[in-house]
C-alpha cells in the first residue's frame, strides 16, 4: 500500500500532509528562515471520552509514558533531550493529548526517536503506577489550594452537568486511587491507534524526513478502526455558592454557552471576547480595575470545543465588592447587547486580534500547534492572509448579534467561592444593575 501525500495550497505557508497506509496523518510546514523545529504525536482523544469511573486515565497515561520504555529509563528520557538542548513536553486537554520536542534541526533524528518512543513502547510497570498515583494526587492537592482552579471545576461541574467535559482533567482522589496496570493498559490499547495518531512539525524540515521517521516508529502499528463517541454537551446554567472561610478573596466566575471550534462566527466571537475582557484596554479590565478599582485580576476568555462552547468571565474581589463586580461585568454584558460597539473599539480589537495571531505564528511550537487545531476542528488549513481577512471583515453588527444571543440572563451560569457570609445572586439580579 502507498502512501497519500498532498501538497496544501495556503498562501505563503508551505504545508505538507501524508496519510500512511495504517491511516497514520503526518502534516509538515516548513519554515526555512529558522534553526529550530518542532514536533508533535497527537492522541486525538482528550479527557471527554473517559468513562466517569476512569475519569483522569488520559492525563494518568501521559505521565506514565515518561516513566520508561522498553529502550530507555526515565533519566535516560529526560538526559537524552537535555544532551541535545531540546525541550520536550506533554500535556492533556479536554479533546487531545500531545507529546511533543522542540529541538534544532540536525538533532530531529535523534528527538524524533524519544517522543516516538514514549507513545509506542511505556512499560506501565505496576510499582510505577502505584508511585505515580502519589505524585498525581499531590498535582490534585497543589491545584485544589489554587481557588482559581477550584472555581472553574466547581463551575465546570455544573455548566457540564452529566457530561464529562464537566469533569476534571486531573480526576479525583477516588478514580485516581483505582488505576491498575489492567485499566491504563486497556485504555493505551484503544485509544493509542493509527487512526486516533497525527502527527505535526513546522520548522526547518523537509517532509519527506518526517514521513520516514513516521514510518520507521509506526510503520508496524495495524490500522485499526475507533467508534468516537460523539455525546453533545448541553449546558446548564445553576447559581452555586461554595463558602470558605480559609480565603481572602471572593472568586466570582459567570458563563454563557457560545459556539464550538469550527462556527462561521468564531472571529467575531473572538473580537466580543477581546472587547469584554481580552487584555487591559477591555471593557472589564477598565471598568471593574481602572475605574472602579474593585479586582486585581479580572477578565474573559472563550472555551471552545469541536461541538459547544462556553465564554467565561472571572474576578478576584473583597466580599464587599461582590455585589459591585457582579453588577459591573452585568451592565457591561447588557452594553454589549443594547449598543454596537464604536468603531475605534472594533478597530482595536481586530489590532489586538490580528498581532496576536502574527506573533504567535513567528514561533515553531504554535505553528505545530496550529496544524492540528487546522487538521482536527476543519479538515483544511488557512492562509494567514485569510485569518487576518475574516478578523477584518467582522462587524459592529455580527459583534452585537453575538452578545444578545450569548447574554441571556436565564442561560448564565455563576458560580461563587470564598468567605460569602450569607451573600447570594438571584436570577432577576443578572438582568440589569440591582445588585448592592
Amino acid at each position: 500500500m502507498s502512501r497519500a501525500r498532498q501538497k496544501i495550497s495556503s498562501g505563503p505557508r508551505q504545508i505538507e500532509r501524508t496519510t500512511l497506509p495504517n491511516g497514520i496523518r503526518v502534516i509538515t510546514e516548513a519554515m526555512p528562515h529558522v534553526r529550530s523545529v518542532s514536533v508533535g504525536i497527537w492522541i486525538g482523544t482528550g479527557s471527554r471520552e473517559e468513562p466517569v469511573q476512569d475519569t483522569g486515565i488520559s492525563h494518568f497515561i501521559e505521565h506514565m509514558v515518561f516513566k520508561g520504555t522498553k529502550n530507555r529509563s526515565a533519566e535516560q528520557i529526560a538526559r537524552s533531550v537535555d544532551s541535545i538542548g531540546g525541550g520536550l513536553d506533554a500535556f492533556t486537554s479536554k479533546e487531545l493529548v500531545s507529546y511533543n520536542v522542540k529541538v534544532l534541526d540536525e538533532h530531529l533524528p535523534e528527538a524524533y526517536d524519544v517522543v516516538a518512543d514514549l507513545v509506542r513502547n511505556p512499560l506501565f510497570q505496576k510499582e510505577d503506577i502505584e508511585k505515580e498515583k502519589g505524585v498525581i494526587l499531590e498535582e490534585l492537592k497543589m491545584e485544589v489550594d489554587n481557588p482559581e482552579y477550584l472555581i472553574h471545576e466547581i463551575f465546570s461541574s455544573h455548566f457540564w452537568k452529566n457530561h464529562s467535559l464537566g469533569r476534571p482533567i486531573l480526576g479525583t482522589k477516588q478514580t485516581i486511587r483505582g488505576f491498575d496496570r489492567d485499566k491504563v493498559e486497556h485504555y493505551y490499547r484503544h485509544f493509542y491507534t493509527p487512526s486516533n495518531i497525527l502527527i505535526t512539525a513546522a520548522g526547518s524540515l523537509k517532509h519527506k524526513q518526517l514521513v520516514d521517521l513516521t514510518e520507521k516508529h509506526f510503520d508496524d502499528l495495524k490500522k485499526k478502526a475507533r467508534v468516537k463517541l460523539d455525546v453533545k454537551p448541553q449546558p446548564h446554567a445553576p447559581l452555586i455558592f461554595r463558602n470558605k472561610n480559609s480565603l481572602e478573596q471572593v472568586h466570582v466566575y459567570l458563563g454563557v454557552p457560545s459556539i464550538a471550534m469550527s462556527h462561521e462566527s468564531r472571529f467575531a466571537c473572538y473580537i466580543l471576547n477581546a472587547i469584554l475582557g481580552g487584555g487591559m484596554s477591555s471593557r472589564l479590565f477598565q471598568n471593574i480595575r481602572e475605574k472602579q478599582g474593585l479586582a486585581y485580576t479580572v477578565y474573559s476568555e472563550l472555551t471552545m470545543y469541536r461541538d459547544a462552547g462556553c465564554m467565561l468571565i472571572y474576578a478576584g474581589t473583597s466580599q464587599r465588592s461582590a455585589g459591585k463586580v457582579v453588577d459591573s461585568v452585568v451592565h457591561e454584558l447588557r452594553e454589549l447587547t443594547d449598543r454596537p460597539v464604536t468603531p475605534d473599539e472594533l478597530r482595536r480589537a481586530k489590532d489586538h486580534l490580528k498581532g496576536s495571531y502574527v506573533l504567535g505564528l513567528e514561533s515553531t511550537s504554535s505553528r505545530m500547534g496550529n496544524l492540528v487545531r487546522q487538521e482536527l476542528y476543519f479538515n483544511r488549513f488557512f492562509s494567514l492572509d485569510e485569518m487576518l481577512d475574516s478578523i477584518e471583515n467582522v462587524t459592529a453588527d455580527e459583534v452585537q448579534k453575538l452578545a444578545q444571543q450569548f447574554f441571556d440572563p436565564k442561560r448564565m451560569a455563576l458560580a461563587m467561592l470564598g468567605r460569602l457570609e450569607g451573600f447570594r445572586v438571584r436570577r432577576e439580579d443578572l438582568t440589569g444593575p440591582n445588585l448592592r
